[in-house]
């Protein structure tokens, strides 16, 4: 792409909402690859993004082709096959030295300075003039916007999917959020171990990976709670051992982790689970993970709270440790190319997970199924 195009895309209207419009995407500049997006996942963040109060892009999950690159370019060619991280890691912060790529201090949208605050463009995005809509730079949600057929992205956003992994783009662009984010969350983030007892709390998209990747680290009792009985039968295809199907008066679930303790401890001493993972995004669920594991278990909530709640302390007792990870401490270059080779290898369930394509007008329609329980996981698609 070393000409201007003018493409379809989904973009946030501040007020809640979106719009269909035509942007300009532009050539790459050094640095930079154009990158023709072939699918984007559906997520709870693409839809709490049009309450940002800017307008951007739509999208943070996708996958696509190289259509051409900017000078300096190296990793990536024309024509090669691309996974797109939202967490663009700039290689040389604090941060990234220290190998926590996934909260990179100058680079990722969550954790760097607004640049809305500082004045200046966002660090880690192509230059604001790569995307324009009517005549105006506008930005793109996580540096990528991958709700249009067209983007323009760092070299360190692409992550490239090797020739031997044969995966169709719906499974593959759905890698870069919601499955590296349940995967890393039980295996980076928790490190579970061969043998280990787990609990996964909530098993929509994240929940369900999570499972996984307690399964791929080898646990030996890997317990799924949710509400749905269906989704509970798909933990199962998905690695769950045992299921519990909650119930929406067990405050705190203080009855489900009863149950827990009778399934991981012995008959006559309950314990709790090694290490449990919150995956629901219920705020009064935040502490949950704490009451279903045992002393000096791991808690790890991976669905991004961040509303205030309230503790008791006691669940800490005895040597318990909680972690709020990103993305499940991704390193992109390390981890999205290992989730490749187990999809290649049969270890890593993908298309099963995706539930319905839809075209990109009918993303109201993935919103709306979303929220309503009826997919695990929805994607547009571009071709």
């Amino acid at each position: 792409m070393n000409v201007s195009h003018t493409t379809r895309a989904a973009i946030a209207d501040t007020q809640g909402s979106y719009e269909l419009a035509d942007i300009q995407i532009h050539p790459p500049a050094a640095g930079e690859v154009a990158v023709a997006v072939k699918a984007s996942g559906v997520c709870h963040t693409d839809y709490d993004s049009m309450s940002w109060g800017h307008r951007h892009v739509m999208g943070h999950e996708g996958a696509g082709e190289v259509t051409a690159v900017g000078p300096g370019v190296g990793s990536v060619a024309v024509g090669d096959r691309v996974l797109l991280n939202w967490a663009v890691p700039c290689g040389g912060c604090h941060a990234c030295l220290r190998g926590h790529q996934n909260i990179c201090e100058q680079w990722n949208e969550v954790t760097a300075p607004d640049p809305a605050e500082t004045g200046e463009a966002a660090a880690g995005a192509a230059r604001p003039e790569a995307t324009t809509l009517g005549g105006e730079p506008i930005r793109r949600s996580f540096h990528l916007g991958t709700m249009s057929a067209q983007t323009v992205v760092r070299e360190q956003a692409c992550v490239r999917i090797p020739d031997h992994v044969q995966i169709p783009w719906a499974s593959a662009c759905i890698i870069g959020c919601g499955v590296m984010t349940g995967y890393g969350s039980a295996v980076n983030s928790g490190q579970v171990k061969p043998g280990d007892d787990c609990v996964v709390l909530g098993c929509g998209g994240v929940g369900l990976n999570a499972i996984q990747g307690c399964r791929i680290a080898g646990a030996a009792k890997i317990i799924a709670v949710d509400l749905s009985a269906d989704r509970l039968e798909m933990a199962r295809t998905f690695g769950a051992t045992h299921v519990i199907q909650a119930q929406r008066d067990d405050a705190g679930l203080a009855g489900v982790a009863q149950q827990v303790a009778q399934l991981c401890g012995d008959p006559d001493r309950p314990r709790g689970a090694d290490i449990a993972i919150e995956c629901t995004a219920v705020p009064a669920l935040g502490a949950a993970p704490l009451a279903m594991v045992r002393s000096g278990g791991t808690a790890v909530q991976a669905s991004g709270i961040e509303q205030d709640i309230t503790v008791d302390m006691r669940l800490f007792e005895w040597d318990k440790t909680y972690i709020n990870p990103l993305y499940g401490g991704c390193r992109p270059q390390i981890d999205l190319p290992r989730l490749l080779e187990l999809y290649a290898k049969g270890d890593l369930l993908l298309d099963e997970m995706i539930s319905k394509s839809y075209a990109l007008d009918e993303l109201g329609q993935a919103f709306d199924d979303m929220h309503h329980g009826r997919i695990a996981k929805g994607v547009i698609a571009f071709d």
